[in-house]
Protein backbone atom coordinates (compact mmCIF):
# COMPACT_ATOMS: atom_id res chain seq x y z
CA UNK A 1 0.00 0.00 0.00
CA UNK A 2 1.30 3.38 -0.70
CA UNK A 3 0.42 6.02 2.31
CA UNK A 4 -0.81 9.26 1.62
CA UNK A 5 -0.23 11.73 4.16
CA UNK A 6 -2.93 14.61 4.28
CA UNK A 7 -2.02 17.23 6.32
CA UNK A 8 1.80 16.40 6.80
CA UNK A 9 2.77 17.98 10.29
CA UNK A 10 4.27 17.02 13.52
CA UNK A 11 1.89 13.61 13.56
CA UNK A 12 1.69 13.04 10.17
CA UNK A 13 5.44 13.61 9.41
CA UNK A 14 6.22 11.56 12.14
CA UNK A 15 4.26 8.73 10.78
CA UNK A 16 5.02 9.13 6.85
CA UNK A 17 8.53 9.47 7.89
CA UNK A 18 9.20 5.98 9.40
CA UNK A 19 7.50 4.59 7.20
CA UNK A 20 9.07 6.12 4.14
CA UNK A 21 12.62 5.09 6.28
CA UNK A 22 11.24 1.33 6.66
CA UNK A 23 10.56 0.80 2.98
CA UNK A 24 7.38 1.96 2.41
CA UNK A 25 5.67 4.04 -0.38
CA UNK A 26 4.95 7.49 0.89
CA UNK A 27 3.62 10.97 -0.22
CA UNK A 28 3.25 13.85 2.13
CA UNK A 29 0.35 16.04 1.45
CA UNK A 30 1.26 19.53 2.40
CA UNK A 31 1.51 23.39 2.13
CA UNK A 32 3.33 26.45 2.04
CA UNK A 33 6.59 26.86 3.36
CA UNK A 34 6.60 23.65 4.90
CA UNK A 35 6.19 22.03 2.09
CA UNK A 36 8.44 24.10 0.10
CA UNK A 37 11.41 22.53 2.54
CA UNK A 38 9.97 18.81 2.47
CA UNK A 39 10.46 19.29 -1.21
CA UNK A 40 13.68 21.10 -1.11
CA UNK A 41 16.06 19.48 1.41
CA UNK A 42 13.44 16.99 2.55
CA UNK A 43 11.91 15.90 6.23
CA UNK A 44 14.30 16.73 8.71
CA UNK A 45 13.14 13.57 11.18
CA UNK A 46 14.92 14.26 14.50
CA UNK A 47 14.62 11.92 17.86
CA UNK A 48 16.98 11.75 21.20
CA UNK A 49 19.61 9.88 19.50
CA UNK A 50 20.16 10.96 16.05
CA UNK A 51 18.60 12.66 13.14
CA UNK A 52 17.92 11.80 9.23
CA UNK A 53 17.21 13.48 6.55
CA UNK A 54 14.53 11.71 4.18
CA UNK A 55 13.55 12.40 0.87
CA UNK A 56 10.10 11.25 0.87
CA UNK A 57 7.96 12.67 -2.07
CA UNK A 58 5.56 15.54 -1.88
CA UNK A 59 2.37 17.61 -3.34
CA UNK A 60 0.57 20.16 -2.59
CA UNK A 61 -3.05 18.86 -2.61
CA UNK A 62 -4.54 15.70 -2.47
CA UNK A 63 -5.20 15.58 -6.35
CA UNK A 64 -1.41 15.90 -6.88
CA UNK A 65 -0.83 12.59 -5.23
CA UNK A 66 -2.86 11.35 -7.88
CA UNK A 67 -4.76 8.20 -5.62
CA UNK A 68 -4.93 4.69 -7.14
CA UNK A 69 -6.62 1.60 -6.05
CA UNK A 70 -4.23 0.75 -3.42
CA UNK A 71 -3.73 3.80 -1.63
CA UNK A 72 -4.43 4.58 2.03
CA UNK A 73 -5.49 8.22 3.08
CA UNK A 74 -4.19 9.19 6.38
CA UNK A 75 -5.56 12.22 7.60
CA UNK A 76 -3.30 13.98 10.18
CA UNK A 77 -4.69 17.54 9.90
CA UNK A 78 -6.04 18.57 13.00
CA UNK A 79 -9.93 18.98 12.81
CA UNK A 80 -10.47 22.28 11.86
CA UNK A 81 -9.01 21.43 8.40
CA UNK A 82 -10.54 18.18 7.54
CA UNK A 83 -13.91 18.73 6.05
CA UNK A 84 -12.39 20.84 3.11
CA UNK A 85 -9.37 18.04 2.68
CA UNK A 86 -12.12 15.31 2.73
CA UNK A 87 -13.77 17.51 -0.28
CA UNK A 88 -10.86 17.81 -2.28
CA UNK A 89 -9.85 13.82 -1.40
CA UNK A 90 -13.54 12.86 -2.55
CA UNK A 91 -13.12 14.60 -5.60
CA UNK A 92 -10.18 12.54 -6.81
CA UNK A 93 -9.67 9.29 -4.98
CA UNK A 94 -11.69 6.12 -5.45
CA UNK A 95 -15.05 5.69 -2.79
CA UNK A 96 -13.01 2.47 -1.78
CA UNK A 97 -10.10 4.39 -0.58
CA UNK A 98 -9.49 3.73 2.94
CA UNK A 99 -9.33 6.61 5.30
CA UNK A 100 -7.51 6.39 8.48
CA UNK A 101 -8.09 9.49 11.21
CA UNK A 102 -4.72 9.97 12.81
CA UNK A 103 -6.48 12.80 14.84
CA UNK A 104 -7.54 14.29 18.27
CA UNK A 105 -11.11 14.46 18.96
CA UNK A 106 -13.62 12.46 17.80
CA UNK A 107 -14.94 14.33 14.91
CA UNK A 108 -13.26 13.22 12.02
CA UNK A 109 -14.31 9.48 11.74
CA UNK A 110 -17.72 11.21 11.17
CA UNK A 111 -16.67 13.88 8.76
CA UNK A 112 -14.99 11.40 6.79
CA UNK A 113 -17.38 8.69 6.55
CA UNK A 114 -19.81 10.96 4.98
CA UNK A 115 -17.59 10.98 2.04
CA UNK A 116 -15.67 7.16 2.44
CA UNK A 117 -16.86 3.96 3.27
CA UNK A 118 -14.10 2.91 4.80
CA UNK A 119 -12.85 4.76 8.09
CA UNK A 120 -10.01 3.68 10.27
CA UNK A 121 -9.99 5.31 13.47
CA UNK A 122 -6.74 5.63 15.24
CA UNK A 123 -5.95 6.40 18.53
CA UNK A 124 -2.19 8.10 18.51
CA UNK A 125 0.01 8.16 21.60
CA UNK A 126 2.70 10.04 19.66
CA UNK A 127 5.21 13.33 21.59
CA UNK A 128 5.90 14.85 18.33
CA UNK A 129 6.96 18.12 17.67
CA UNK A 130 6.54 20.66 14.56
CA UNK A 131 7.59 24.29 14.92
CA UNK A 132 9.45 24.84 12.33
CA UNK A 133 9.47 24.59 8.30
CA UNK A 134 10.70 20.92 6.85
CA UNK A 135 11.64 19.35 10.94
CA UNK A 136 9.75 17.54 12.89
CA UNK A 137 11.14 16.05 16.69
CA UNK A 138 10.37 12.75 18.15
CA UNK A 139 11.02 12.41 21.77
CA UNK A 140 11.75 9.34 21.67
CA UNK A 141 13.73 7.04 19.69
CA UNK A 142 13.73 3.27 19.95
CA UNK A 143 9.21 3.13 20.06
CA UNK A 144 8.28 6.31 17.80
CA UNK A 145 4.62 5.88 19.00
CA UNK A 146 1.61 3.90 20.28
CA UNK A 147 -0.82 3.76 17.27
CA UNK A 148 -4.04 1.76 17.79
CA UNK A 149 -6.38 1.24 14.63
CA UNK A 150 -9.42 -0.21 14.40
CA UNK A 151 -12.45 0.10 11.74
CA UNK A 152 -15.20 3.17 12.73
CA UNK A 153 -17.45 3.06 14.49
CA UNK A 154 -16.61 -0.22 15.37
CA UNK A 155 -14.89 -3.60 14.10
CA UNK A 156 -11.57 -4.40 12.45
CA UNK A 157 -11.01 -5.73 8.71
CA UNK A 158 -8.01 -6.15 6.19
CA UNK A 159 -6.96 -2.29 6.46
CA UNK A 160 -7.06 -2.18 9.78
CA UNK A 161 -4.79 -5.19 10.06
CA UNK A 162 -2.36 -4.10 7.24
CA UNK A 163 -1.82 -0.91 8.68
CA UNK A 164 -1.17 -2.06 12.31
CA UNK A 165 1.72 -4.74 10.40
CA UNK A 166 3.35 -1.99 8.59
CA UNK A 167 3.24 0.48 11.15
CA UNK A 168 4.56 -2.76 13.76
CA UNK A 169 7.96 -2.88 10.90
CA UNK A 170 8.23 0.84 11.23
CA UNK A 171 9.10 1.63 15.17
CA UNK A 172 5.63 1.84 16.21
CA UNK A 173 3.82 -0.18 18.88
CA UNK A 174 0.48 -0.90 16.92
CA UNK A 175 -2.43 -2.68 17.74
CA UNK A 176 -6.20 -3.41 15.76
CA UNK A 177 -8.49 -2.25 18.76
CA UNK A 178 -11.96 -2.80 17.52
CA UNK A 179 -13.38 -0.67 19.87
CA UNK A 180 -10.96 2.20 19.29
CA UNK A 181 -13.23 5.25 19.70
CA UNK A 182 -13.40 4.12 23.30
CA UNK A 183 -9.97 4.91 23.40
CA UNK A 184 -10.17 8.11 21.96
CA UNK A 185 -12.95 8.58 23.80
CA UNK A 186 -10.94 8.99 27.01
CA UNK A 187 -7.78 10.76 25.26
CA UNK A 188 -10.06 13.24 24.79
CA UNK A 189 -10.44 13.72 28.33
CA UNK A 190 -6.94 14.15 28.54
CA UNK A 191 -6.65 16.62 25.38
CA UNK A 192 -9.05 19.22 27.49
CA UNK A 193 -5.93 19.78 29.52
CA UNK A 194 -4.66 20.94 25.82
CA UNK A 195 -6.00 24.74 26.25
CA UNK A 196 -5.01 24.86 29.28
CA UNK A 197 -1.02 24.19 28.39
CA UNK A 198 -1.36 26.69 25.43
CA UNK A 199 -3.14 29.46 28.21
CA UNK A 200 -0.85 28.93 31.15
CA UNK A 201 2.35 27.38 30.02
CA UNK A 202 3.99 23.88 30.00
CA UNK A 203 4.53 22.00 32.72
CA UNK A 204 3.11 24.09 35.26
CA UNK A 205 3.23 23.48 38.97
CA UNK A 206 0.56 26.01 39.62
CA UNK A 207 -2.06 24.59 41.53
CA UNK A 208 -4.49 26.57 39.80
CA UNK A 209 -4.10 24.76 36.85
CA UNK A 210 -4.40 21.29 38.20
CA UNK A 211 -7.91 23.05 39.58
CA UNK A 212 -9.04 23.71 36.23
CA UNK A 213 -8.36 20.63 34.47
CA UNK A 214 -9.80 18.52 37.26
CA UNK A 215 -12.76 20.92 36.56
CA UNK A 216 -12.83 20.30 32.93
CA UNK A 217 -12.71 16.58 32.90
CA UNK A 218 -15.10 16.37 35.37
CA UNK A 219 -17.60 18.55 33.07
CA UNK A 220 -16.30 16.00 30.42
CA UNK A 221 -17.02 12.79 32.21
CA UNK A 222 -20.46 13.91 33.20
CA UNK A 223 -21.16 14.44 30.08
CA UNK A 224 -19.93 11.56 28.37
CA UNK A 225 -22.15 9.70 31.22
CA UNK A 226 -25.50 11.80 30.17
CA UNK A 227 -24.86 10.99 26.46
CA UNK A 228 -24.52 6.95 27.21
CA UNK A 229 -20.56 7.60 25.85
CA UNK A 230 -18.22 4.76 26.21
CA UNK A 231 -15.19 5.71 27.51
CA UNK A 232 -11.93 3.36 27.52
CA UNK A 233 -10.56 1.53 30.76
CA UNK A 234 -8.43 4.47 32.91
CA UNK A 235 -6.06 1.55 33.84
CA UNK A 236 -6.03 -0.58 31.11
CA UNK A 237 -5.06 2.59 29.01
CA UNK A 238 -2.49 3.39 31.73
CA UNK A 239 -0.81 -0.14 31.26
CA UNK A 240 -0.70 0.18 27.60
CA UNK A 241 0.87 4.19 27.72
CA UNK A 242 3.59 2.19 30.37
CA UNK A 243 5.08 0.54 27.62
CA UNK A 244 6.35 3.48 26.04
CA UNK A 245 8.76 4.72 28.39
CA UNK A 246 9.87 8.23 29.54
CA UNK A 247 10.10 11.09 27.47
CA UNK A 248 13.98 12.01 26.49
CA UNK A 249 15.18 15.90 25.39
CA UNK A 250 16.82 16.27 21.94
CA UNK A 251 20.03 18.44 22.27
CA UNK A 252 19.25 18.93 25.62
CA UNK A 253 16.89 21.30 25.79
CA UNK A 254 13.59 20.95 27.41
CA UNK A 255 10.35 18.84 25.49
CA UNK A 256 7.69 21.41 23.61
CA UNK A 257 4.51 21.92 24.48
CA UNK A 258 1.77 19.74 22.87
CA UNK A 259 -0.06 20.21 19.82
CA UNK A 260 -2.80 23.50 20.85
CA UNK A 261 0.51 24.85 22.42
CA UNK A 262 2.51 24.26 19.19
CA UNK A 263 -0.48 26.52 16.99
CA UNK A 264 0.22 29.24 19.35
CA UNK A 265 3.81 29.36 18.98
CA UNK A 266 3.63 28.76 15.15
CA UNK A 267 0.73 31.44 14.76
CA UNK A 268 -1.58 29.88 12.72
CA UNK A 269 -4.14 31.77 13.31
CA UNK A 270 -6.48 28.96 14.63
CA UNK A 271 -6.58 26.14 17.13
CA UNK A 272 -8.12 22.94 17.59
CA UNK A 273 -9.58 24.16 21.13
CA UNK A 274 -13.87 24.07 19.01
CA UNK A 275 -13.48 20.31 18.37
CA UNK A 276 -11.93 19.19 22.36
CA UNK A 277 -13.38 21.45 24.48
CA UNK A 278 -15.91 22.50 22.13
CA UNK A 279 -16.78 18.48 21.52
CA UNK A 280 -17.97 18.70 25.56
CA UNK A 281 -19.44 22.13 25.17
CA UNK A 282 -21.59 20.62 22.48
CA UNK A 283 -22.44 17.28 24.72
CA UNK A 284 -23.49 19.66 27.40
CA UNK A 285 -26.17 21.33 25.19
CA UNK A 286 -27.59 18.17 23.62
CA UNK A 287 -27.48 16.24 27.05
CA UNK A 288 -28.54 19.43 29.65
CA UNK A 289 -25.50 19.29 31.53
CA UNK A 290 -23.67 22.61 32.31
CA UNK A 291 -19.75 23.12 31.10
CA UNK A 292 -18.82 26.93 31.92
CA UNK A 293 -15.18 25.72 32.46
CA UNK A 294 -14.40 23.97 28.76
CA UNK A 295 -16.32 27.17 27.47
CA UNK A 296 -14.38 29.31 28.79
CA UNK A 297 -11.04 27.33 27.79
CA UNK A 298 -12.31 26.94 24.15
CA UNK A 299 -13.34 30.33 23.55
CA UNK A 300 -9.83 31.23 25.52
CA UNK A 301 -7.85 29.24 23.81
CA UNK A 302 -9.88 30.19 20.42
CA UNK A 303 -9.30 34.45 21.68
CA UNK A 304 -5.10 33.64 21.45
CA UNK A 305 -4.72 31.91 18.41
CA UNK A 306 -6.99 34.60 16.76
CA UNK A 307 -5.40 37.52 18.14
CA UNK A 308 -1.57 36.06 18.12
CA UNK A 309 -1.42 35.78 21.79
CA UNK A 310 2.01 33.98 22.71
CA UNK A 311 1.21 30.95 24.74
CA UNK A 312 1.43 30.86 28.70
CA UNK A 313 0.71 34.40 28.75
CA UNK A 314 -2.55 34.03 30.98
CA UNK A 315 -2.86 32.88 34.45
CA UNK A 316 -4.99 30.46 35.39
CA UNK A 317 -6.26 31.85 38.69
CA UNK A 318 -7.56 34.60 36.54
CA UNK A 319 -9.94 32.08 34.48
CA UNK A 320 -10.72 30.41 37.34
CA UNK A 321 -11.71 33.80 39.13
CA UNK A 322 -13.66 34.30 35.83
CA UNK A 323 -15.54 30.96 36.28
Amino acid sequence: MRYVILGAGAVGCAIGGRLFEHGHEVVLVARGAHLAALGGRGLELRDPDRSVVLRVATAPSPAAAGFGRDDVAVLSTKTQHSEQLLIELAACAPRSTPVVCAQNGVENERLALRHFPNVQAMCVFMPATHLEPGVVEIQTSQLSGLLDVGRYPSGIDEVSESVVADLNESTFDSICDPNVMARKYLKLLSNLGNAIEAACGIRSEDPAVSELWNLAQDEGSRCFEAAGIEAADEALDAERRATFGALRRIDDREPSGGSSWQSLVRRTGNIEADWLNGEIVLLGRLHHVATPVNELLRSTANRMAREGIAPGSIQAKDLLDQL
